[in-house]
């Protein structure tokens, strides 16, 4: 979700009124996807680098989190959505690592769409943190090291128990990652929008979505396999 600073400064605003106004896009994408029949929504909110910004856009951010969780949680709880918070959470404040608890547990058995919020995320973290659980467990015994594959590894991952994401959409132009979810994108289509995420609105989602519908996604086969295994579903 790119773009907030560069939305606020290009209006002379101070950059804690685009993180402010990113909030309605992200409830938007919510909304949207929860009436679309999405399964899955991972939102990128605050990367493990992103701490090295000033400390008080820093503050202003936390500070943001903890007023949309106090606004947001009861509504996402209404309306079925299942909300998870991944990254490293020991950076955070006590304050924030008790509300994201509270709304994990509040949504833990709803049904409907699945939110993941990243938080001080990073995906070589990620990774990383998933290697030394199945090296701790090989090394007590508990995990035969042979029985260590791409499955069982992927389910170690903050994103473990959601399918890897079909579409990456990243607003505000820049044509990168930025070291998010690194293992679980091998195979995402990715989709750049010039859009500022404040600017981020239903007519630019559903550009996105009609660019991914667009796509011809062989992972690793011909086009013609790919077409045959079509007209046999």
């Amino acid at each position: 979700m790119d773009g907030n600073g560069r939305w606020a400064e290009s209006r002379g605003l101070a950059r804690h009124a685009g993180h402010k106004e990113g909030v309605r896009p992200v409830r938007m994408c919510i909304e949207e996807c929860a009436r679309r029949g999405v399964g899955a929504l991972t939102l990128f909110a605050f990367s493990s680098e992103n701490w090295q910004r000033p400390t008080v856009e820093v503050n202003s951010l936390m500070q943001l989190f903890l007023e949309a969780m106090d606004r947001e949680i009861d509504d996402l709880h209404k309306n079925k959505v299942r909300l998870r918070f991944i990254g490293d959470r020991h950076a955070l404040s006590v304050k924030l690592q008790a509300r994201m608890a509270a709304g994990e547990e509040l949504t833990a058995a709803n049904p409907g769409l699945k939110v993941q919020v990243a938080v001080s995320y990073g995906g070589r973290w990620d990774i990383v943190q998933a290697a030394r659980r199945l090296a701790a467990q090989v090394a007590s015994g508990a995990l035969p090291l042979d029985a260590i594959d791409e499955a069982r590894f992927g389910r170690e991952l903050q994103l473990g128990d959601v399918p890897d994401p079909d579409l990456f959409i990243r607003t505000g132009g820049d044509h990168r990652i930025s070291n998010f979810l690194l293992w679980n994108l091998a195979y995402t289509e990715l989709h750049v929008c010039e859009a500022l995420w404040p600017d981020f609105d239903v007519p630019e989602f559903e550009n996105a979505l009609m660019a991914f519908a667009g796509r011809e996604r062989r992972f690793g086969k011909t086009r013609a396999q790919v077409v045959e295994a079509s007209h046999r579903a």
